[in-house]
């Protein structure tokens, strides 16, 4: 693999939903196409954690599974031949640099595709009183004279501007659904901790835990995400308007040849 590019609109899903959270890692995979062995990354599919770690996460294979299939999906849909071509994951409050973990399983992926990649988002991450946000794109190679022990290396990166005025309607869906899928999480979490609490008082406390959360979530994601809807749908109507304007100017074209008289 040469290089890998990324749109700017799956890469600013991914950033969205690294910044989802500065609790716990996030994690997603990485849709696409290869073509002159560089990696053309057009789409996210954001991943729903089972278990919430500040250090790791994993990708069961029922995942990645479910992530195949909405390939083949956009595959039909774009009429190009989309694939699983990667994952990417968040570092809150650390170094964009990929751990030990991060490596290994890297390297268990490339088993199953050698082109595989990885990328690591780092945020929240506070460099000299500032807080600073970092991408990495890497692959793992066996380590010199030991090839049970791995190491990474670096990728090129390049960010694709977009070809919409705002972000495409694949990368909306994808953020849409982000909101549902840290909705899930929560409730999940709060009934996990209801089933193991018999005390009123403390069950009282979860549910006022689990509202404030919701809250929390529709202000940071559902609030900007409506917004984006709202652009969206301004930017489909100037679209339907100059499509209308082309259409009744192509009437008037197609009716004075019919005629014989030049426009």
């Amino acid at each position: 693999m040469n290089s890998v590019r990324i749109t700017s609109d799956a890469y600013l899903a991914c950033l969205i939903h690294a910044l989802s959270t500065e609790r716990e890692e996030v994690m997603g995979l990485l849709l696409g196409e290869i073509s002159d062995n560089k990696a053309n990354i057009c789409s996210v599919c954001m991943m729903r954690r089972s278990d919430k770690q500040p250090d790791r996460v994993e990708i069961s294979p029922e995942q990645l599974s479910a992530a195949a299939i909405e390939a083949e999906t956009l595959a039909v849909k774009l009429n190009k031949k989309i694939q699983v071509l990667g994952w990417y994951h968040s570092h809150p409050h650390i170094t964009v640099w990929p751990s030990h973990v991060d490596v290994r399983t890297q390297a268990d992926y490339q088993t199953m595709a050698q082109d595989f990649i990885g990328l690591i988002f780092s945020c929240f991450h506070e460099v000299d009183m500032k807080c600073s946000m970092k991408v990495i794109c890497f692959q793992s190679i066996p380590k010199y004279g030991d090839s049970n022990s791995y190491e990474y290396i670096k990728l090129p990166l390049q960010v694709l501007p977009s070809l919409y005025s705002t972000i495409n309607p694949i990368c909306v869906g994808a953020i849409v659904h982000l909101i549902n899928i840290l909705s899930e999480e929560e409730r999940d979490t709060f009934l996990t901790n209801q089933k193991s609490c018999q005390d009123e008082i403390t069950q009282i406390h979860n549910g006022a835990v689990y509202v404030q959360s919701l809250s929390h979530l529709l202000q940071v994601l559902g609030g900007p995400v409506l917004q984006l809807i709202e652009h969206k749908i301004q930017d489909n109507n100037k679209v339907i308007q100059q499509l209308t304007t082309q259409r009744e100017e192509l009437k008037l074209l197609l009716s004075s040849d019919e005629t014989g008289y030049s426009v």
